[in-house]
């Protein structure tokens, strides 16, 4: 297999592009919400963020010209890598946001750096955690039906990517879907453009040049940051003060199931690739994501990385090794020279999002496709919490809109009781939305899991899936939340909102019942069947 072939641009573009996502949101939330200094963002995090997507890139680059030498083939795809956007938001809001709160009230002289040095411990945790999870994944993997594997993916590409994107192809129609029609001629429709362009570099191409004729862009005066050369530094020193503080205990209610979430997102991912016709092994995969988001922080970057959902998507692309080298060439060079502003000014997100569009539209529809005919209505459902969750955001992120959870307005956790019942009345069950919200990839897993066991028969491994729910939501890993002044956030055992005293955890299994009880209620329901019903073909 050549190392670089013609779908690997247009592979290029669109993981590039997700990955420059990722990079915005880092930029944005670390300067707004964290007070990040340029120095520390610049000089410190993003260069951790380069050290750790080349890493992974060239690997798995280099891991599918081996799987390829070995197996005869010249039509693998790598497994694309990235940042982990779920991650990224917890640790900026739940583990680095507390630690600089707690920092100003205690006087530090620099709030923000607490909180890099806790997001640095956060990194750390959740990079053992992936590790530690590659020993044991492919023994999960074989013991979970595949429609639960692939239908959590299918949710979160239905929602998290590509609905998103659908909205902004509807605010900006004539980028959105003439760039989208594009994408669908080229890798639908089977064409290719005269030339033998590629179809993602013709449909960026296009975009942009309609958003500059459309006022889209450039975006912004021309930024004031030169760019210039930012090497990676060791932060194994802040590293080292970070875990004798107690950082790594202090928020290990954070990085425990985020870890967990991440781990078993990969494993998904790789399921998602054998069923596009590429077998990674698992234990070398997992444990690579897992040294990347360590080496991440090891040079200062806060944020873990994981295998990306689309492996799918890019295959069908025609994208093989090669984008993955340039992904990780591109990325690098962007956060060494601190040239991500002038990029986005000039290409903006509207140039490209067809083609993270459509890497939705192809997860989404291979959950169908990969899996048993007769699993449908198990994918359905997996698909559900997904949805259920992004749904959930869109209420909070509408409220904050409204002025709910701000510095002036209404406070979430003050008028939760109210909240609730007007959303009720309004035939919003939001509470409902937010136990779905909470931990929505393993209850995903479970449900879909249940329902491939009912289908086949399986009622006693059905209720063993069950049994699984009832203990992840007696923890806190499913459904338990607990309100914040603007958001709902997971509420661990052990956690402030779990309770860490002997008292305090049975007020939790208490508060965590409804849930656990009902995952116990229907596993007797499923072993009970077994005399209480029979075949309807009788």
């Amino acid at each position: 297999m050549r190392w670089f072939v013609r779908g690997d641009i247009d592979g290029f573009f669109g993981l590039a592009l997700d990955n420059l996502v990722q990079l915005l949101l880092i930029d944005a939330l670390c300067r707004g919400v964290l007070g990040f200094s340029d120095e520390l963002l610049y000089g410190r995090v993003l260069p951790g963020v380069a050290v750790s997507l080349l890493v992974g890139n060239l690997f798995y680059a280099w891991q599918a010209r081996r799987l390829a030498a070995r197996t005869g083939r010249d039509d693998l795809c790598a497994l694309p890598y990235g940042i982990n956007t779920v991650s990224l938001l917890a640790h900026v809001f739940l583990v680095m946001l507390p630690a600089k709160l707690a920092a100003e009230a205690a006087g530090a002289e620099d709030p923000a750096r607490v909180a890099w040095m806790a997001g640095l411990a956060a990194c750390i945790g959740s990079g053992l955690i992936e590790l530690g999870g590659s020993f044991v994944a492919e023994r999960v993997r074989r013991a979970t039906p595949r429609a639960a594997l692939l239908s959590t993916l299918a949710g979160i590409a239905l929602t998290f990517i590509a609905l998103g994107f659908f909205f902004r192809t509807y605010a900006r129609p004539l980028v959105g879907l003439v760039t989208l029609g594009l994408v669908l001629l080229t890798y639908f429709g089977g064409l290719r453009f005269r030339g033998g362009l590629p179809g993602g570099l013709v449909a960026v191409a296009v975009g942009t040049a309609l958003a500059w004729m459309t006022g889209l862009a450039p975006i912004g005066p021309v930024p004031e940051r030169a760019a210039q050369l930012l090497l990676p530094t060791s932060a194994l020193g802040d590293i080292a003060a970070a875990l004798s503080a107690g950082m790594l205990v202090t928020y290990a209610s954070v990085i425990i199931p985020m870890g967990l979430f991440t781990l078993i997102g990969s494993l998904q991912n790789l399921e998602s690739a054998e069923a596009a016709g590429d077998r990674y092994p698992t234990r070398s995969s997992l444990t690579v994501n897992g040294l990347g988001t360590l080496a991440a922080a090891a040079f200062g970057s806060v944020f873990p990385t994981t295998l990306y959902i689309g492996h799918p998507g890019w295959k069908a692309m025609g994208a093989r090794a090669g984008y993955s080298v340039l992904n990780g060439v591109f990325i690098t060079a962007v956060c060494l020279f601190g040239v991500l502003p002038h990029v986005v000014r000039v290409v903006p997100i509207e140039a490209g999002m067809a083609i993270v569009l459509w890497i939705g539209l192809v997860i989404t529809a291979q959950a169908f496709q990969a899996t048993p005919r007769a699993h449908a209505p198990a994918v359905v459902l997996g698909i559900m919490p997904g949805v259920a969750a992004w749904g959930a955001i869109l209420i909070k992120s509408a409220l904050r809109a409204a002025g709910w959870g701000g510095p002036d307005g209404p406070r979430f956790d003050e008028q939760q009781a109210s909240l609730l019942d007007a959303l009720n009345r309004s035939d919003i069950w939001a509470g409902g939305a937010f136990a779905l919200e909470q931990g929505f990839i393993f209850t995903s897993m479970v449900l879909a899991a249940v329902t491939v066991c009912i289908i086949e028969g399986q009622l006693l491994r059905g209720a063993v899936w069950c049994g699984v729910g009832a203990l992840l939501s007696a923890i806190g890993l499913m459904h338990s939340y607990a309100w914040t002044a603007g958001d709902t956030v997971i509420a661990f055992i052990g956690s402030d909102q779990g309770g860490s005293s002997g008292g305090g955890v049975v007020a939790f299994l208490v508060a965590t019942a409804p849930w656990s009880s009902a995952y116990l209620a229907l596993g007797v329901v499923l072993v009970a069947a077994r005399w209480l019903c029979r075949p309807a073909a009788d």
